[in-house]
Formats: structure tokens, C-alpha cells, sequence
């Protein structure tokens, strides 16, 4: 899609949509910010107030027909609100709420008929390139494990359900072990990295996972072990949290940024 003007529109002005939005109005060759949405319309008209190129402000289904590219960085019981309706109009969708594309991959089939394209934003994890090369070979193990500061687990689904304290913790606790597809119920708006790292390889109900609440660390951490017929691989990724989520790493927005430049780039490292 080199050659062209995008337009794009941000859902979301959160720790992870904001900074997308306000890198994109500074001007960024082949892409143009037209339009952003987020859950309080007047509290976005004000964050956008002073970009240098305003976007227009609408809901969803707005914004959608506004765009060729459109950004999800949305709360994840928001998020078929806005990829039900970018699938059907063939737009391009790059997702940042992963674990809920794993009951709904009849959006994929939409996504053929229609000619939208569903990219999942994976920069904020490493090794997404050697896991997909694997996945053409044969992959005997994957698992991941994931540490978090407890207060970027606070608002767990899970947590709040089975009614765990993790305000004053002094060592580390295991929360969950087990699949990734049962993780993402459990924990939506943690383990978008787990679910993409599972799609990447052998699927969500063959990738192991566990997650852990540690007061020890200060980063959201991942460890990444991969067993296959072609490579191990075992390596740690440490992100830093953002202040405004600490749940959500500083990486995020600028996975975003890297897959937005990347689709109208002519020229790409990486699978």
C-alpha cells in the first residue's frame, strides 16, 4: 500500500491510543490521523484540542467509515463494537485487545469476503518472527510466564470474582496456570501478548501460560520458551509499565506505530 495516503483513526485515547494519535498528527509519511473516538466525547474533543491537524471526533460506527486504517485500543468489552463493523466494511483493522478474537474467528471469514485485513500489533513481545517460522516446522512445546507488579492486576476479572488481595503482598503469587484460551476469560485486558504469541504458534488450547502477581518486580515481565523440531528458544522481555495503565507496558503504543509504518513502508524487516 505504498504510494498512498492512509487514513487512520485511533478508537481509544488511553495509555495505548493517545500516544498513537498524537505521533501520527506530528506527520507521518503515507498515514494521516482523520478521526479519534473514545468513551467520553467531550473529554476527547479537550485531549485533542491542540493537535496540530484536529481529528474529527466520533463514535464507532462513525469512525469506522471515516478510515482505511483503523487503531483498537479499547476497553475488550468494547471491542466487537468496533471490529464487527471494520470487518464488514473491508477497512483494516490493527488490534491491540487480542484476547477477545478467540471466540470470534468467524471475523476472519467476514474479513475474506469482504477484503478487511484483522493485523494483531505484536511488537511489544519478542520472537513473534521465530514462532511463526516454527509453526511451518514442528512444535513440540510453547510457554509463557508472565510476572506483574500486583497493581497492574488489580482489576482482574479473576481477581476481583475470587476476591484475592494483592494490596500488600510479600511474595510472589501464581494466579493462574494453564491454558491461554482459558487465561484470556480471565484475564482480558492482561494476556493480549499471550493470545497473540499462541496464534502465532501452535493455537491457544496447545500454548501453556501462567501468571503471576509479584511485588519483586517492577516491569510487566515475559518469558518465552519455545521447544520446536527447528530451535529452542527461551528468552525474558521486561516492560516498562506506563504510568497512565500499569497494566499495559510503554511498548504497546509504539507496536502500534511500527505496524502502522510497516503498511505503507516499501521496505520491511520481519515476516
Amino acid at each position: 500500500m505504498t504510494g498512498q495516503v492512509l487514513k487512520v483513526a485511533v478508537a481509544g485515547l488511553g495509555a495505548v491510543g493517545m500516544p498513537v494519535a498524537k505521533w501520527l498528527d506530528a506527520g507521518q509519511p503515507g498515514l494521516r490521523l482523520v478521526a479519534v473516538s473514545a468513551g467520553d466525547r467531550a473529554r476527547a474533543e479537550k485531549r485533542v484540542a491542540n493537535f496540530k491537524t484536529q481529528p474529527s471526533v466520533l463514535e464507532l460506527p462513525e469512525l469506522v467509515a471515516s478510515a482505511d486504517i483503523v487503531v483498537e485500543a479499547l476497553p475488550p468489552e468494547k471491542f466487537f463494537d468496533l471490529a464487527e463493523p471494520t470487518m464488514a466494511a473491508g477497512k483494516i483493522l490493527v488490534a491491540v485487545t487480542v484476547t477477545q478474537i478467540l471466540d470470534r474467528l468467524d471475523l476472519i471469514e467476514t474479513a475474506k469476503k469482504t477484503g478487511a485485513r484483522l493485523i494483531v500489533s505484536t511488537g511489544a513481545l519478542a520472537a513473534f518472527d521465530a514462532v511463526r517460522a516454527a509453526q511451518h516446522g514442528k512444535i513440540h512445546s510453547l510457554t509463557m510466564v508472565t510476572r506483574k507488579p500486583p497493581k497492574g492486576l488489580l482489576k482482574a476479572p479473576f481477581v476481583i470474582e475470587q476476591g484475592i488481595d494483592l494490596s500488600d503482598l510479600k511474595a510472589p503469587v501464581c494466579l493462574y496456570k494453564g491454558s491461554v484460551r482459558d487465561a484470556a476469560l480471565k484475564f482480558p485486558a492482561n494476556v493480549n501478548v499471550a493470545v497473540a504469541l499462541s496464534l502465532a504458534g501452535p493455537g491457544p488450547d496447545a500454548t501453556s501460560y501462567e501468571i503471576w502477581a509479584d511485588p519483586a518486580v517492577e516491569r510487566n515481565t515475559h518469558r518465552v520458551i519455545l521447544d520446536s523440531d527447528a530451535t529452542h528458544l527461551d528468552f525474558t522481555i521486561a516492560g516498562v509499565p506506563t504510568e497512565e495503565n500499569p497494566a499495559t507496558g510503554k511498548l504497546t503504543p509504539l507496536a502500534v506505530m511500527a505496524t502502522l509504518e510497516g503498511l505503507v513502508s516499501p521496505f520491511r524487516i520481519g515476516t
